[in-house]
């Protein structure tokens, strides 16, 4: 529902931030790794997510995508609430769980407080195939760098296109002409796709 929050950063804790956009003050839950990557300017975004439950909304906030979406994957293991999702992500960086859950590390992902043997072996096998699936896009997202190429790409998903076909197109397109704006590259992907 709330994609993202940009504002001016009012108030800072290592578990919480307060942003203030345009005279509402957002209180947002954060992770210690996000905490780190905060910057020192007083205007920030953060993407953010919305659980709802019947007692609470509450919003947690990442300074990069790929914390918000490895939350969110956390979330849908059974047995993982949102603080303990926000433990794992404060506890060890956001690569290094990724790596843990690929490569099946159960001593890895059980040395987070409050993760016994039976919750890390449930992470690492309910997320594994999804977890590789997102390192591998991770990885060329992060060698690339590119926004444009990674907006485009999610626009073509929701049209309606396989991600792996719509993957390739883009990356010829951003290899050819590297400047190319997000409206460019979807034009070029929907003649080519």
């Amino acid at each position: 529902m709330i994609a993202h929050i940009q504002g001016k950063l009012v108030e800072k804790m290592p578990t919480e931030v307060v942003i203030d956009c345009h005279g509402v003050g957002y209180q947002i839950h954060i992770s210690l790794h996000t905490f780190s990557l905060l910057p020192d300017s007083e205007h920030i975004k953060l993407f953010t997510f919305l659980q709802v439950k019947e007692d609470a909304h509450t919003l947690f906030g990442f300074v990069e995508k790929a914390e918000r979406e490895l939350f969110k994957l956390l979330l849908s293991v059974s047995g993982v609430g949102a603080s303990t999702a926000r433990t794992m992500l404060s506890s060890i960086a956001p690569q290094q769980i990724i790596q843990a859950i690929a490569s099946g590390d159960v001593g890895t992902v059980q040395s987070i407080k409050g993760i016994g043997a039976k919750t890390a072996q449930r992470i690492i096998l309910d997320l594994k195939d999804k977890v590789l699936k997102i390192y591998n896009l991770e990885e060329v997202s992060v060698s690339q760098s590119n926004t444009n190429k990674d907006e485009a790409l999610s626009a073509l998903e929701v049209l309606g296109f396989v991600r792996k076909s719509a993957e390739k197109v883009v990356d010829k397109i951003a290899k050819e002409n590297p400047d190319a704006s997000v409206e460019t590259i979807i034009k070029q992907a929907l003649k080519n796709l």
